[in-house]
Protein backbone atom coordinates (compact mmCIF):
# COMPACT_ATOMS: atom_id res chain seq x y z
CA UNK A 1 0.00 0.00 0.00
CA UNK A 2 1.35 3.40 -0.90
CA UNK A 3 1.82 5.85 1.90
CA UNK A 4 -0.36 8.99 1.68
CA UNK A 5 1.52 12.03 0.49
CA UNK A 6 2.14 14.56 3.21
CA UNK A 7 4.42 17.09 1.56
CA UNK A 8 2.83 20.54 1.28
CA UNK A 9 1.89 22.05 -2.03
CA UNK A 10 4.73 24.55 -1.91
CA UNK A 11 7.49 21.91 -1.71
CA UNK A 12 5.94 19.82 -4.49
CA UNK A 13 5.67 22.87 -6.72
CA UNK A 14 9.27 23.77 -6.02
CA UNK A 15 10.61 20.28 -6.63
CA UNK A 16 8.63 19.59 -9.78
CA UNK A 17 8.77 22.97 -11.50
CA UNK A 18 11.03 23.06 -14.55
CA UNK A 19 11.34 26.79 -14.00
CA UNK A 20 12.72 26.41 -10.47
CA UNK A 21 16.17 27.61 -11.53
CA UNK A 22 14.94 30.88 -13.03
CA UNK A 23 16.28 33.91 -11.18
CA UNK A 24 13.87 36.57 -12.41
CA UNK A 25 10.27 37.24 -11.46
CA UNK A 26 7.77 38.49 -14.02
CA UNK A 27 4.62 40.52 -13.45
CA UNK A 28 2.63 37.39 -14.34
CA UNK A 29 4.49 35.47 -11.63
CA UNK A 30 3.61 38.11 -9.08
CA UNK A 31 -0.04 38.25 -10.08
CA UNK A 32 -0.33 34.46 -9.93
CA UNK A 33 1.32 34.43 -6.50
CA UNK A 34 -1.00 37.19 -5.30
CA UNK A 35 -4.09 35.27 -6.45
CA UNK A 36 -2.85 32.15 -4.68
CA UNK A 37 -2.22 33.94 -1.37
CA UNK A 38 -5.51 35.84 -1.46
CA UNK A 39 -7.39 32.62 -2.20
CA UNK A 40 -5.81 31.03 0.85
CA UNK A 41 -6.94 33.93 3.03
CA UNK A 42 -10.44 33.96 1.58
CA UNK A 43 -10.98 30.27 2.25
CA UNK A 44 -8.99 29.74 5.47
CA UNK A 45 -8.48 33.11 7.23
CA UNK A 46 -11.50 35.26 6.49
CA UNK A 47 -10.61 37.82 9.17
CA UNK A 48 -7.29 38.51 7.43
CA UNK A 49 -9.08 38.53 4.07
CA UNK A 50 -11.24 41.41 5.32
CA UNK A 51 -8.50 43.36 7.10
CA UNK A 52 -6.06 43.22 4.20
CA UNK A 53 -8.27 45.64 2.29
CA UNK A 54 -7.79 48.30 4.97
CA UNK A 55 -4.02 48.18 5.44
CA UNK A 56 -2.17 50.79 3.32
CA UNK A 57 -2.00 49.64 -0.34
CA UNK A 58 1.82 49.46 -0.45
CA UNK A 59 1.71 46.98 2.44
CA UNK A 60 -1.11 44.73 1.24
CA UNK A 61 1.19 42.28 -0.53
CA UNK A 62 3.38 41.94 2.56
CA UNK A 63 0.30 41.36 4.69
CA UNK A 64 -1.11 38.78 2.26
CA UNK A 65 2.20 36.89 2.03
CA UNK A 66 2.72 36.83 5.81
CA UNK A 67 -0.79 35.61 6.51
CA UNK A 68 -0.57 32.94 3.82
CA UNK A 69 2.77 31.84 5.29
CA UNK A 70 1.18 31.61 8.71
CA UNK A 71 -1.56 29.39 7.29
CA UNK A 72 1.03 27.06 5.74
CA UNK A 73 2.84 26.78 9.08
CA UNK A 74 -0.38 26.26 11.06
CA UNK A 75 -1.36 23.40 8.76
CA UNK A 76 1.89 21.48 9.17
CA UNK A 77 0.79 19.39 12.18
CA UNK A 78 -2.21 18.33 10.08
CA UNK A 79 -0.22 17.09 7.09
CA UNK A 80 2.98 15.59 8.51
CA UNK A 81 3.12 12.09 9.93
CA UNK A 82 6.12 12.46 12.24
CA UNK A 83 8.35 15.16 13.78
CA UNK A 84 11.19 14.50 11.32
CA UNK A 85 9.04 15.43 8.33
CA UNK A 86 7.76 18.44 10.24
CA UNK A 87 11.33 19.59 10.92
CA UNK A 88 12.15 19.20 7.23
CA UNK A 89 9.18 21.34 6.28
CA UNK A 90 10.25 24.05 8.74
CA UNK A 91 13.77 23.88 7.32
CA UNK A 92 12.34 24.23 3.81
CA UNK A 93 10.54 27.41 4.78
CA UNK A 94 13.55 28.82 6.60
CA UNK A 95 15.79 28.25 3.59
CA UNK A 96 13.18 29.51 1.13
CA UNK A 97 12.69 32.70 3.12
CA UNK A 98 16.45 33.22 3.41
CA UNK A 99 16.66 33.04 -0.39
CA UNK A 100 13.70 35.41 -0.69
CA UNK A 101 15.34 38.04 1.50
CA UNK A 102 18.57 37.54 -0.48
CA UNK A 103 16.68 38.46 -3.66
CA UNK A 104 16.51 34.99 -5.24
CA UNK A 105 13.11 33.59 -4.21
CA UNK A 106 12.17 30.00 -5.06
CA UNK A 107 9.25 29.42 -7.40
CA UNK A 108 6.78 29.33 -4.53
CA UNK A 109 3.81 31.75 -4.43
CA UNK A 110 4.31 33.06 -0.89
CA UNK A 111 8.01 33.68 -1.49
CA UNK A 112 7.36 35.33 -4.84
CA UNK A 113 4.79 37.72 -3.40
CA UNK A 114 6.98 38.54 -0.41
CA UNK A 115 9.93 39.15 -2.74
CA UNK A 116 7.80 41.58 -4.77
CA UNK A 117 6.69 43.35 -1.58
CA UNK A 118 10.31 43.69 -0.43
CA UNK A 119 11.31 45.15 -3.79
CA UNK A 120 8.46 47.65 -3.51
CA UNK A 121 9.57 48.59 0.00
CA UNK A 122 13.17 49.07 -1.15
CA UNK A 123 12.01 51.37 -3.92
CA UNK A 124 9.99 53.45 -1.43
CA UNK A 125 12.27 53.51 1.59
CA UNK A 126 15.61 51.85 0.87
CA UNK A 127 16.92 48.64 2.41
CA UNK A 128 17.15 49.68 6.05
CA UNK A 129 13.99 47.88 7.22
CA UNK A 130 14.48 44.59 5.35
CA UNK A 131 16.62 43.27 8.22
CA UNK A 132 13.84 44.02 10.70
CA UNK A 133 11.21 42.25 8.60
CA UNK A 134 13.47 39.22 8.18
CA UNK A 135 13.95 39.05 11.96
CA UNK A 136 10.20 38.99 12.58
CA UNK A 137 9.47 36.47 9.83
CA UNK A 138 12.24 34.19 11.08
CA UNK A 139 10.84 34.36 14.60
CA UNK A 140 7.40 33.37 13.32
CA UNK A 141 8.78 30.30 11.54
CA UNK A 142 10.94 29.24 14.51
CA UNK A 143 8.04 29.59 16.93
CA UNK A 144 5.73 27.54 14.72
CA UNK A 145 8.46 24.89 14.51
CA UNK A 146 8.68 24.68 18.31
CA UNK A 147 4.95 24.04 18.56
CA UNK A 148 4.68 21.33 15.89
CA UNK A 149 3.79 18.71 18.51
CA UNK A 150 0.44 20.39 19.28
CA UNK A 151 0.77 19.91 23.02
CA UNK A 152 -0.94 22.02 25.71
CA UNK A 153 0.92 25.12 26.83
CA UNK A 154 2.48 24.72 30.29
CA UNK A 155 0.83 27.89 31.56
CA UNK A 156 -1.24 30.87 30.51
CA UNK A 157 1.97 32.90 30.50
CA UNK A 158 3.50 30.42 28.02
CA UNK A 159 0.44 30.83 25.81
CA UNK A 160 0.94 34.60 25.90
CA UNK A 161 4.58 34.15 24.89
CA UNK A 162 3.46 32.01 21.95
CA UNK A 163 0.96 34.69 20.91
CA UNK A 164 3.62 37.40 21.17
CA UNK A 165 6.00 35.39 18.98
CA UNK A 166 3.38 34.64 16.32
CA UNK A 167 0.45 37.04 15.99
CA UNK A 168 2.13 40.09 17.52
CA UNK A 169 5.20 39.27 15.44
CA UNK A 170 3.20 39.26 12.20
CA UNK A 171 1.90 42.69 13.13
CA UNK A 172 5.44 43.94 13.82
CA UNK A 173 6.56 42.69 10.40
CA UNK A 174 3.63 44.41 8.70
CA UNK A 175 4.35 47.67 10.50
CA UNK A 176 8.02 47.45 9.53
CA UNK A 177 7.03 47.09 5.88
CA UNK A 178 5.31 50.51 5.91
CA UNK A 179 8.02 51.31 7.16
CA UNK A 180 7.03 52.38 10.69
CA UNK A 181 9.11 52.02 13.84
CA UNK A 182 7.11 53.32 16.78
CA UNK A 183 7.24 52.18 20.39
CA UNK A 184 3.62 53.14 21.04
CA UNK A 185 2.30 51.35 17.95
CA UNK A 186 4.39 48.25 18.67
CA UNK A 187 3.05 48.36 22.22
CA UNK A 188 -0.51 48.36 20.88
CA UNK A 189 0.36 45.57 18.44
CA UNK A 190 1.80 43.49 21.28
CA UNK A 191 -1.45 43.56 23.25
CA UNK A 192 -3.66 43.02 20.21
CA UNK A 193 -1.46 40.20 18.90
CA UNK A 194 -1.48 38.46 22.27
CA UNK A 195 -5.27 38.61 22.28
CA UNK A 196 -5.40 37.23 18.73
CA UNK A 197 -3.01 34.38 19.54
CA UNK A 198 -4.97 33.35 22.63
CA UNK A 199 -8.21 33.49 20.67
CA UNK A 200 -6.69 31.36 17.90
CA UNK A 201 -6.19 28.60 20.47
CA UNK A 202 -9.80 28.90 21.64
CA UNK A 203 -11.07 28.83 18.06
CA UNK A 204 -9.07 25.70 17.39
CA UNK A 205 -10.61 23.65 20.20
CA UNK A 206 -13.58 22.24 18.19
CA UNK A 207 -11.24 21.37 15.30
CA UNK A 208 -8.24 19.92 17.12
CA UNK A 209 -10.20 18.08 19.79
CA UNK A 210 -12.16 16.19 17.14
CA UNK A 211 -10.79 12.84 15.94
CA UNK A 212 -8.59 13.05 12.86
CA UNK A 213 -10.20 12.00 9.59
CA UNK A 214 -8.99 8.86 7.76
CA UNK A 215 -6.88 9.48 4.66
CA UNK A 216 -7.99 8.17 1.29
CA UNK A 217 -5.17 6.24 -0.36
CA UNK A 218 -4.75 5.72 -4.14
CA UNK A 219 -5.91 2.14 -3.67
CA UNK A 220 -9.24 3.29 -2.27
CA UNK A 221 -8.63 2.13 1.31
CA UNK A 222 -8.68 4.43 4.33
CA UNK A 223 -5.33 4.94 6.01
CA UNK A 224 -5.25 5.88 9.70
CA UNK A 225 -5.42 9.63 10.32
CA UNK A 226 -2.09 11.41 10.76
CA UNK A 227 -3.28 13.71 13.50
CA UNK A 228 -4.27 12.66 16.99
CA UNK A 229 -6.84 14.79 18.85
CA UNK A 230 -5.27 17.56 20.91
CA UNK A 231 -6.26 20.24 23.39
CA UNK A 232 -3.97 23.28 23.62
CA UNK A 233 -5.44 25.00 26.66
CA UNK A 234 -2.82 25.93 29.30
CA UNK A 235 -2.14 23.12 31.75
CA UNK A 236 -2.35 25.39 34.80
CA UNK A 237 -5.85 26.51 33.84
CA UNK A 238 -6.92 22.94 33.03
CA UNK A 239 -5.64 21.77 36.43
CA UNK A 240 -7.50 24.56 38.24
CA UNK A 241 -10.79 23.61 36.56
CA UNK A 242 -10.30 19.83 36.54
CA UNK A 243 -10.31 19.54 32.74
CA UNK A 244 -9.07 16.22 31.34
CA UNK A 245 -8.05 15.91 27.72
CA UNK A 246 -9.64 12.50 27.20
CA UNK A 247 -12.97 13.73 28.53
CA UNK A 248 -12.93 16.65 26.10
CA UNK A 249 -12.09 14.27 23.22
CA UNK A 250 -15.00 11.99 24.17
CA UNK A 251 -17.60 14.45 25.46
CA UNK A 252 -16.78 17.69 23.66
CA UNK A 253 -18.52 20.71 25.23
CA UNK A 254 -20.00 18.52 27.97
CA UNK A 255 -16.58 17.73 29.44
CA UNK A 256 -16.42 18.84 33.10
CA UNK A 257 -14.68 22.17 33.65
CA UNK A 258 -14.15 22.97 29.96
CA UNK A 259 -16.33 26.06 29.80
CA UNK A 260 -14.83 27.44 33.03
CA UNK A 261 -11.33 26.94 31.63
CA UNK A 262 -12.30 28.60 28.35
CA UNK A 263 -13.74 31.52 30.34
CA UNK A 264 -10.46 32.06 32.19
CA UNK A 265 -8.38 31.95 29.02
CA UNK A 266 -10.82 34.21 27.16
CA UNK A 267 -10.69 36.68 30.03
CA UNK A 268 -6.95 37.10 29.55
CA UNK A 269 -7.46 37.78 25.83
CA UNK A 270 -10.17 40.31 26.67
CA UNK A 271 -7.87 42.02 29.17
CA UNK A 272 -5.34 42.62 26.39
CA UNK A 273 -8.01 44.11 24.14
CA UNK A 274 -9.27 46.39 26.92
CA UNK A 275 -5.70 47.52 27.56
CA UNK A 276 -5.18 48.26 23.85
CA UNK A 277 -8.42 50.27 23.65
CA UNK A 278 -7.54 52.34 26.70
CA UNK A 279 -4.03 52.91 25.39
CA UNK A 280 -5.34 54.09 22.04
CA UNK A 281 -7.68 56.58 23.72
CA UNK A 282 -4.83 57.98 25.82
CA UNK A 283 -2.47 58.26 22.86
CA UNK A 284 -5.06 60.03 20.72
CA UNK A 285 -5.61 62.46 23.60
CA UNK A 286 -1.87 63.23 23.67
CA UNK A 287 -1.30 61.38 26.96
CA UNK A 288 1.20 58.67 27.85
CA UNK A 289 -0.01 55.06 27.34
CA UNK A 290 -0.39 54.43 31.07
CA UNK A 291 2.20 51.66 31.43
CA UNK A 292 5.60 50.69 30.08
CA UNK A 293 6.17 48.52 27.00
CA UNK A 294 7.64 45.32 28.42
CA UNK A 295 9.57 44.51 25.23
CA UNK A 296 11.23 47.91 24.79
CA UNK A 297 14.94 47.50 24.11
CA UNK A 298 14.63 43.87 22.97
CA UNK A 299 15.75 42.76 19.50
CA UNK A 300 14.09 45.08 16.96
CA UNK A 301 12.20 47.06 19.63
CA UNK A 302 14.68 49.94 19.64
CA UNK A 303 13.30 53.38 18.84
CA UNK A 304 14.24 56.98 18.18
CA UNK A 305 13.18 59.56 20.73
CA UNK A 306 11.19 61.80 18.39
CA UNK A 307 7.85 60.58 17.06
CA UNK A 308 4.50 61.94 15.93
CA UNK A 309 2.07 59.63 17.70
CA UNK A 310 -1.08 61.00 16.05
CA UNK A 311 0.39 60.47 12.59
CA UNK A 312 1.64 57.01 13.52
CA UNK A 313 -1.82 55.97 14.73
CA UNK A 314 -3.39 57.11 11.46
CA UNK A 315 -0.69 55.37 9.41
CA UNK A 316 -0.93 52.06 11.26
CA UNK A 317 -4.63 51.87 12.07
CA UNK A 318 -5.43 49.34 9.34
CA UNK A 319 -3.02 46.91 11.02
CA UNK A 320 -4.49 47.55 14.46
CA UNK A 321 -7.90 46.50 13.11
CA UNK A 322 -6.89 42.93 14.02
CA UNK A 323 -8.53 43.80 17.35
CA UNK A 324 -12.01 43.93 15.80
CA UNK A 325 -12.41 40.26 14.76
CA UNK A 326 -10.81 39.27 18.06
CA UNK A 327 -13.34 41.28 20.05
CA UNK A 328 -16.18 40.00 17.87
CA UNK A 329 -15.21 36.38 18.58
CA UNK A 330 -15.07 36.99 22.33
CA UNK A 331 -18.55 38.53 22.24
CA UNK A 332 -19.90 35.51 20.37
CA UNK A 333 -18.10 33.16 22.76
CA UNK A 334 -19.76 34.89 25.72
CA UNK A 335 -23.17 34.57 24.04
CA UNK A 336 -22.48 30.83 23.70
CA UNK A 337 -21.77 30.65 27.46
CA UNK A 338 -18.06 30.01 26.70
CA UNK A 339 -18.76 26.85 24.77
CA UNK A 340 -16.23 27.01 21.89
CA UNK A 341 -18.19 24.32 20.02
CA UNK A 342 -21.27 26.59 19.81
CA UNK A 343 -19.73 29.89 18.71
CA UNK A 344 -21.36 31.39 15.62
CA UNK A 345 -19.39 33.20 12.94
CA UNK A 346 -19.41 36.96 12.65
CA UNK A 347 -21.54 36.98 9.50
CA UNK A 348 -22.30 40.39 7.97
CA UNK A 349 -21.69 42.18 11.27
CA UNK A 350 -17.94 41.70 11.19
CA UNK A 351 -17.27 43.70 7.97
CA UNK A 352 -19.61 46.37 9.29
CA UNK A 353 -17.75 46.58 12.62
CA UNK A 354 -14.39 46.79 10.86
CA UNK A 355 -15.69 49.67 8.72
CA UNK A 356 -17.11 51.42 11.79
CA UNK A 357 -13.82 51.08 13.66
CA UNK A 358 -11.92 52.46 10.70
CA UNK A 359 -14.24 55.43 10.27
CA UNK A 360 -14.09 56.31 13.98
CA UNK A 361 -10.43 55.30 14.39
CA UNK A 362 -11.33 53.42 17.53
CA UNK A 363 -11.06 49.78 18.60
Amino acid sequence: MRRPQVLGHGLRRLANSPASCRRYVTDADVESARRYCLKQLQTSDYDAHLIRRFVPPPVQDTYGALRALNLELVRLPEIVSNPTIGALRIKFWQESLDKTFAGVPPREPICLLLHHALQSLEARAGTSTKKSIKFWVSRLVKTRGKHMASRPYPSLLALEDYAENTYSTMMYATLASMPLRSMHIDHLASHIGKACGIIAVLRGIPILAAPGQPIKTPTGFDAPPIREPSLLLPLDIMAEEGVKEEEVFRQGPSAPGLQNAVFKVATRANDHLITAREMLKRLKAGEDPGHEFEHEGEAEHVYLEDSDTAREVRQSFGVLLEAIPAGNYLENLEKANFDPFAVKTGGWKLPWRIWQALSKEGL
